[in-house]
């Protein structure tokens, strides 16, 4: 089981603190990671381009000349795709881009970054940030303390509305709470820093386990049902 030193808000040690080897100490699963980020990515995107088909086109009720008799090859509309001002074949059309991720792929995947930042020495716990009121200086002068730099991932509890006021305003710290935890801001994060409140243990993913199990059963009882 992985052991780091556990650090205060002023950058000096508060003692050592564990880190669960079924979070922190896999072997990162490359393929899964890539995977997840570019569902995560995918799911991002809007989806909401779109061009109009000749259908739906201004203007090209009428038939432009007629069938035969003119040389010319045949045209019904002067929207048809062909003509200039006509409609798009096969352009793009709202739709969703998100793809099914299986949670237990979403929770290697997680485990796999946070290994993966854990072997490098990327991940920091601090016992208590302390602070009294919400201040962005008293935020910059922690991470400086905590000799932190780049882009900071900060895992902060919900109810500790100080720190996340604190360091909400520093453009290279994003904050989230535990349950927001996820593969891509882990990857795009040079350092992750939680608190001791907020350090994952391999039992928070209990209720996840018991909701798979869950769905399990129920497609066990469905397809019985069909049968």
């Amino acid at each position: 089981m992985p052991t780091i030193t556990l650090r205060n808000a002023s950058g000096s040690d508060a003692g050592t603190v564990d880190l669960d080897d079924e979070i922190f100490g896999i072997e990162p699963n490359v393929a899964v990671m890539h995977q997840v980020v570019t569902a995560q990515l995918a799911a991002r995107r809007s989806g909401t381009q779109s061009t109009k088909t000749r259908s739906e086109v201004r203007g090209g009720g009428a038939k432009p000349w007629k069938q035969k008799g003119t040389g010319r090859a045949r045209a019904g509309s002067i929207r048809a795709p062909q003509w200039r001002g006509g409609g798009v074949a096969l352009g793009p059309k709202p739709r969703s881009y998100e793809q099914r991720t299986p949670k237990k792929m979403k929770r290697l995947a997680l485990r796999s970054a946070l290994s993966d930042r854990a072997a490098e020495n990327k991940v920091i716990v601090v016992d208590d940030w302390g602070f009294q009121t919400p201040r962005t200086k008293d935020a910059l002068a922690a991470l400086g303390a905590l000799d932190v730099s780049g882009r900071i991932l900060l895992v902060c509890s919900v109810n500790d509305e100080t720190t996340w006021k604190s360091f909400r305003n520093v453009p290279s710290v994003h904050v989230i709470t535990p349950g927001e935890l996820n593969t891509y801001d882990v990857l795009v994060s040079d350092y992750v820093v939680f608190s001791r409140e907020t350090l994952p243990a391999a039992t928070a993913d209990a209720p996840d386990s018991t909701a798979d199990a869950a769905d399990e059963t129920a497609d066990a009882d469905s397809t019985e049902e069909q049968s």
